[in-house]
């Protein structure tokens, strides 16, 4: 009978409840919400195959045949939707998808309506949406490893995605070998809790105000590093935590705060690998690769043992692959030999608070970015040296930026930084907010051009930068009487407009946050406040709105009373004169929907 007294020797795998011949092993969830196993002594026979089979105990003897150097490979999925909708470099598609084609089943981890995580096998090829993207959770495996034998057993080919310490209870489950079976183990950076990944959850619906109805990780749309969970709701709206951003992240990577106790001192670390196959992040692969970093993903891929290759051969026209050394992949992931640091932080105290503080809160309460955090003199000092770059330490930029800042400002991030040829005419009366760096007028690929940036802001005008937002030389803006114009920077990734920018305000512009401006862009609320034409409803100046993650490319023109959706592109020399809808791609002149439903990394 199984009995649990060390937690960390218990990984939650499962493999005892699916063997047990009597039905006597349950799984329930501690206080920290972590599965164990629980027996009921009067349905236990005493028979001990849920010892006999537990890998934390007894190790996987089928992965001792593997090899101690596997093959390594960098992987990258042919087809770019399947990159964006993957983890990685879409590996993982890959792999189902030769399963898929051969009549074969699939098995892994997919979200459960309350976003709770299960193992889950089918032949049905629309299940790979659900199936692909790392859930960095525990999930649930009960029963998952009898459906597995049942398929395999018919005769059926399936492969199976998991963790290797769930692969190795596969394994032992199976206890014999079968050729129609392909193995894949990921490379686990430990699992977190999935009552505080619940706790996550409530509070991303508290600051939307909306309920989660789809959840991604890893979402490419800041880029494979920035480690994004979007997030949709049933109000249409969306959101994106970053790494900058995310509480949970913060707790997870940065402290290992909320891993299971058995991750700690993981069994599964180290060659030779549990599976097949094993797929991962492959992390500083642009420091070996030679060729241009997209930040859009790259797989690590090992070949265990022969039949891996075999079924790698099978694969590799999907993708687009090289072999690459084995030191490449441990060295970017450390989490192939070592077990996650434990955190120092209060454990229990921690969970103890989960249930009554606010999340982003309680993180800030217990959790460790674990990297020495930069004093205020560095950061202070970090600034000083971004003013003298912009400026080249010439006297005309650096008095503008010191008027129209203050030390202080500029000291904590905020304010006007003008580059060399800027001319600014700002009334006393006006308003300026700041909760980052304007910059005006930067020159990074000819430092020599003599190119001006512009800035006007007249009487009662309102300018109000929300976030960092630079814009290359050759610009002009202009904010006029009474005029507003909001620029709210970047948040989770960059923002900023390439040379040639135009803005005239005349009433209200309102450029949303992580927007992106090609060259020569001009965008206008208003045809002159003194011009008029009589067509009926006709006003000079109606508000316009850039949304948040627009792209908006090289010589568009949008136009007043125009709303630029959630992440919209607007094509090159396009004349936009009504709003565009979310994530929908516009061109032309004037401007017209050519496609729906578009995604693009910034």
């Amino acid at each position: 009978m199984t009995d649990i007294k060390d937690k960390a020797q218990c990984t939650g795998c499962n493999a005892c409840g699916d063997i047990c011949p009597a039905n006597a092993i349950t799984f329930a969830a501690d206080a920290e919400g972590f599965l164990y196993p629980q027996a009921d002594p009067s349905l236990c026979t005493g028979c001990g195959q849920c010892n006999s089979i537990c890998p934390v105990l007894n190790g996987c003897a089928l992965a001792s045949e593997n090899h101690k150097e596997p093959k390594c490979y960098t992987g990258e999925h042919r087809s770019i939707e399947v990159v964006f909708s993957s983890t990685s470099g879409g590996m993982f598609s890959a792999l189902a998808d030769a399963m898929y084609n051969e009549g074969g089943y699939v098995g892994g981890a997919v979200h459960n309506e309350d976003f709770s995580v299960s193992q889950y096998i089918s032949n049905d090829r629309s299940d790979l949406k659900a199936l692909r993207r790392s859930k960095d959770l525990q999930s649930n495996a009960e029963g998952f490893y009898k459906d597995v034998k049942t398929i395999l057993d018919s005769g059926e080919k399936a492969l199976v995605c998991g963790l290797p310490c769930q692969i190795a209870g596969l394994l032992n489950f199976l206890g014999k070998k079968y050729e129609n079976l392909i193995t894949v183990d990921l490379i686990c950076g430990g699992v977190n809790s999935p009552k505080v990944w619940r706790r996550y959850l409530d509070y991303i619906e508290e600051i939307n105000g909306s309920k989660i109805v789809w959840t991604e990780n890893k979402s490419k749309e800041y880029g494979w590093r920035n480690l994004t969970q979007k997030f949709v709701f049933e109000n249409g709206s969306e959101y994106f935590d970053t790494v900058k951003t995310s509480p949970f992240i913060k707790g997870f990577i940065g402290s290992y705060l909320y891993c299971r106790p058995s991750c700690y001192d993981c069994k599964f670390k180290g060659f030779p690998r549990i599976a097949d196959i094993t797929i991962g992040d492959f992390w500083g692969i642009e420091k070996y690769a030679g060729k241009q970093d997209s930040d859009m993903g790259t797989s690590v891929v090992l070949i265990n043992n022969e039949k891996g290759s075999e079924y790698f051969e099978r694969v590799r026209r999907r993708i687009n692959c090289e072999e690459a050394k084995l030191d490449w992949a441990v060295d970017g992931n450390p989490s192939l030999n070592k077990s996650v640091p434990a955190s120092s932080a209060d454990r229990s105290g921690f969970f103890a608070d989960l249930d009554t503080m606010r999340f982003d809160e309680l993180i800030s309460k217990y959790a460790d970015d674990g990297a020495k955090k930069k004093s205020r003199f560095r950061t202070a000092l970090g600034r000083l040296r971004y003013v003298a770059r912009v400026t080249r330490m010439f006297p005309a930029p650096l008095f503008k930026t010191f008027r129209y800042s203050g030390i202080g400002n500029i000291l904590n991030g905020r304010g006007i930084v003008c580059g060399t040829g800027c001319r600014l005419n700002i009334d006393r009366s006006a308003k300026l907010e700041f909760e980052g760096f304007l910059t005006l007028g930067r020159k990074n690929m000819f430092k020599h051009s003599k190119e001006e940036s512009k800035l006007f802001i007249g009487k009662n005008a309102k300018l109000t930068i929300g976030g960092d937002f630079a814009v290359d030389a050759g610009n002009d803006i202009e904010i006029f009487d009474n005029a507003e114009l909001i620029i709210r920077g970047g948040k989770n990734g960059y923002s900023d407009a390439n040379t040639g920018l135009t803005i005239i305000c005349g009433q209200k512009i309102e450029i949303m946050a992580d927007a992106g401006i090609g060259r020569n862009v001009t965008i206008r609320d208003t045809n002159g406040t003194s011009h008029y034409i009589n067509t009926t409803g006709y006003r000079p100046s109606r508000p316009v709105v850039i949304g948040e993650r627009a792209w908006l490319c090289e010589s568009c023109t949008v136009m007043q009373g125009v709303k630029i959706g959630t992440g919209a592109i607007v094509g090159a020399c396009s004349l936009v004169t009504k709003s565009v809808p979310d994530h929908a791609m516009v061109s032309g002149v004037p401007a017209e929907v050519v496609q729906n439903d578009v995604l693009w990394k910034m």
